[in-house]
């Protein structure tokens, strides 16, 4: 795991395991459903940064026979449990729990105190938050919004934090709105209502990780830039007359796959070929460094047509 990711997944750690206890103590004294569910929230986020880790670590393992590209791909399922466990634990508990709430209300009690924790909490997990989008910044491409960020990151592990920690200041602020207005209405109702909305928040941030990792997992191709940077840098290689066809995927955040198929000059002789071969994974290398497992298939020269029936061949062979 990346140095700037490997922080931000501490820090939220650290975050959520000191405001998980704060929330637990605030539950005690105060009896509020917002407040449990805060803190089983913080629970859960707890958990996940840990997941987070340990994925980072298990990706690490060196390459063997059963999985000759890496484990890589280990922090891509792991994010994905992360996803699955706020679903589970933190959005399906808090959402069962405040239906049950707005059906029972009960009186809530020490309210002082449950306003000042929920303000240390706020106060923490947006130091956490901030952290994260420092962090993020640095991968983020100039121009793009958060959501793009988001999306189009093979980076797990930031986009996760991001999410988990924007969703911990929302139901803060949800919890605290909820604890004030039963206070001020003397309806107990509110604490149920705002107990379902952390839930529903929940619920909503873990669908879009889950949409997200499942894609990493599934396997992602190679950015625009990226894509269009590896053409170049094949099309502009000595002896080389055209690049017939490109397929690119990620099999670990920062390991590109790299297969093409390249038509060389006729005239090389086997060595010249395979120095023509060489001087391509080169120049893709210095454009893209990541591109590291990398698989280039010289073609015969071909006539446009032939070309053209051949890349519907493969298309064709592609689809079934």
């Amino acid at each position: 795991m990346a140095g700037g990711s490997t922080k931000a997944v501490v820090a939220a750690m650290a975050a959520n395991g000191s405001i998980a206890v704060a929330k637990f103590v605030g539950f005690g004294v105060t009896g509020s459903a917002s407040m449990l569910a805060e803190a089983i929230h913080s629970v859960a986020d707890t958990s996940n940064q840990g997941l987070l880790l340990w994925g980072g670590k298990a990706a690490q393992k060196e390459a063997d026979d059963e999985h000759q590209f890496g484990y890589g791909r280990e922090r891509y399922f792991w994010s994905f449990v992360v996803a699955l466990v706020l679903f589970t634990l933190g959005g399906g508990y808090a959402t069962y729990e405040g239906i049950n709430k707005i059906r029972h209300p009960h009186e809530i009690n020490n309210l002082p105190v449950a306003i000042g924790i929920l303000l240390f909490g706020i106060v923490v997990e947006g130091l956490s938050f901030r952290l994260a989008v420092v962090e993020g910044r640095k991968l983020k491409a100039k121009g793009a919004s958060w959501w793009q960020f988001i999306r189009r990151s093979r980076t797990p592990e930031l986009p996760v934090v991001l999410l988990e920690d924007a969703g911990a200041l929302l139901g803060l602020v949800f919890a605290l709105f909820a604890l004030v207005m039963a206070d001020v209405t003397g309806n107990s109702v509110w604490d149920g209502i705002g107990t379902l909305s952390i839930g529903l928040l929940l619920l909503l941030i873990a669908v879009v990780l889950i949409i997200e990792m499942r894609s990493l997992l599934i396997g992602e191709g190679g950015k625009k830039a990226e894509m269009t940077a590896i053409r170049a840098a094949i099309e502009s290689s000595p002896n080389v007359e055209r690049l017939v066809h490109l397929k690119t995927q990620y099999i670990a955040p920062e390991e590109l796959l790299v297969g093409a198929k390249v038509i060389f000059s006729s005239s090389l002789t086997v060595d010249q070929l395979a120095d023509a071969v060489n001087t391509v994974e080169r120049n893709v290398r210095a454009k893209v460094p990541h591109a590291r497992p990398m698989y280039i298939e010289p073609d015969l020269h071909r006539s446009e047509a032939e070309l053209r029936a051949a890349q519907v061949q493969m298309e064709s062979e592609a689809h079934h």
